[in-house]
């Protein structure tokens, strides 16, 4: 398991080939969040756990949204439900 932004195609597939050249199945979790409300619950953060918010504001513009195409396994779309959950699809790469 890997739990890092990996914002970008490049990132993640510096992480993607070599598991798949293991033999490991690679499955995503895009986690949809607007900018905004990143820095929200950023600030609520304390100590090393917060980020500063140019780290917020750099990961947002690096994001590239990913695709089955990058030898993900499966890939799934994550969102917040408003009620302190989750609420998870199944990718479609038009989203």
């Amino acid at each position: 398991m890997v739990d890092n932004t990996n914002a970008s195609r490049k990132e993640r597939a510096r992480l993607i080939l070599p598991a798949r050249a293991a033999g490991f199945r690679v499955i995503g979790y895009y986690f949809s969040s607007r900018v905004q409300e990143a820095q929200e619950r950023n600030r609520q953060r304390q100590g090393r756990a917060r980020i500063p918010d140019g780290g917020v504001l750099g990961a947002a513009g690096r994001l590239e949204l990913p695709a089955l195409a990058e030898d993900f396994v499966e890939l799934w779309y994550v969102r917040m439900d408003g009620m302190g959950g989750f609420s998870v699809e199944e990718w479609k790469d038009e989203i």
